[in-house]
This record gives C-alpha cells, sequence and structure tokens, in this order.
C-alpha cells in the first residue's frame, strides 16, 4: 500500500506563481523541466494540469527555490 502523503494539486495559479517566483518565462520552465513551452502554457490556461512525474519535478524546483508550493506563494516570514 502506498504512503497516505497527499501529493500537492499543481494548478494554473501555482504554476505561474512558481514561474513568476523564480523570473521565468514559459520556455525557460519548459527548458528546466525538460518539456515543451507550449505544456507549459497548457497548464496555465488551465487546459490540463501537471500530474505525475511533472508534479514532482514542480514539487522540487519549488522546494530548491523556497517556494510554498502548498499554498501557492513564498514561505510565510517569522
Amino acid at each position: 500500500m502506498r504512503g497516505s502523503r497527499r501529493r500537492p494539486v499543481w494548478d494554473a495559479v501555482r504554476v505561474w506563481a512558481l514561474r513568476r517566483h523564480l523570473d521565468l518565462t514559459q520556455e525557460e520552465t519548459a527548458s528546466n523541466l525538460g518539456i515543451r513551452q507550449q505544456t507549459v502554457s497548457e497548464w496555465e490556461c488551465e487546459v490540463y494540469q501537471p500530474r505525475g512525474a511533472s508534479a514532482t519535478l514542480l514539487s522540487m524546483l519549488a522546494e530548491r527555490a523556497g517556494f510554498n508550493y502548498q499554498t501557492g506563494g513564498p514561505p510565510p516570514k517569522g
């Protein structure tokens, strides 16, 4: 049985917020993830949601950048 830990849902707002937090274009984000720019655009336009390996890579990228992807923003101060 798999662990009960829930993975965060990467929706359009969170993908866009992470990309802006990193100050990257869609093309640069795609290059970092090894995907097409069109895929990043489709995520941000709510055509698709990242899942599987893409969602995992987004989470890893967010953690490295100090981006609180659970809430869709930078980590709380204090």
